[in-house]
């Protein structure tokens, strides 16, 4: 099996109705019930004008800087639900895709969402459509065609491990990995974090937050608390 030139055309995917529940839940939140260690890193950002949360399974992509051939075929295996994931070795020097493959994914494969780990261009017209892309930028510089690539294999994007058919979770924060064997479980913690956290925002507005924890752990952590003003 030649690794680095491989293509495998299916995945374990994960229950659909399981993948709906945690488009109703902040990534945030879902990111809390995970220990905070799943978030992509912020250099990858929302670039598009989406109406919803991103909530799919990822069909991965690796290749290697600034090439997209292996790209080109997952357009061709994409289905609806999917979210496309791009390890691009962190570069930024070419973009990875434009306007055409964005709309022959967005309208006709109609599938959930795009996360690239580099730039993208076209961006005056991408950033008014309403599929999820996201992106570490934008250049005009365009992508190779030459190889090698892999899809559906374990990749690295935003500094984060994602294997085909983990759950995909972004929002105009950022992009989430929901690891598909964990989901389940995962669920039910992050649906107790929503809900909590919603109580808390209510008291935060009306004063009644109980901020005590803070000297508490203060203390515990070994601060010391000088009511005198410090003189450099």
């Amino acid at each position: 099996m030649p690794v680095g030139n491989r293509i495998f055309l299916k995945r374990e995917l994960p229950d659909k109705e399981l993948v709906k529940a945690f488009s109703e839940i902040p990534a945030a939140n879902v990111a809390d019930a995970m220990g905070r260690l799943c978030a992509l890193h912020s250099d990858i950002k929302l670039m598009s004008s989406p109406t919803k949360s991103m909530c799919g399974v990822a069909l991965t992509v690796k290749a290697r800087p600034g090439d997209n051939l292996a790209l080109h075929k997952a357009l061709n295996m994409a289905e609806e639900g999917d979210v496309i994931v791009f390890s691009n070795e962190g570069d930024r020097s070419q973009s990875i895709m434009g306007e055409i493959m964005y709309k022959y994914l967005s309208d006709f494969k109609k599938i959930e969402g795009i996360v690239i780990d580099g730039p993208i261009r076209d961006i005056d017209t991408i950033s008014k459509y309403t599929m999820p892309i996201y992106a570490t930028g934008t250049t005009p510089g365009g992508p190779y065609k030459e190889g090698p690539g892999e899809v559906n294999v374990t990749i690295a994007c935003g500094r984060i491990a994602v294997n085909p058919g983990d759950i995909i979770l972004g929002d105009a924060d950022g992009v989430i990995v929901i690891p598909k064997n964990d989901a389940a479980q995962i669920l039910e913690k992050a649906k107790t974090i929503a809900a909590g956290d919603a109580a808390k925002v209510a008291a935060s507005a009306s004063g009644t937050v109980n901020r005590q924890w803070v000297d508490k752990l203060l203390e515990e952590k070994g601060f010391e608390i000088i009511d005198e003003v410090y003189r450099a």
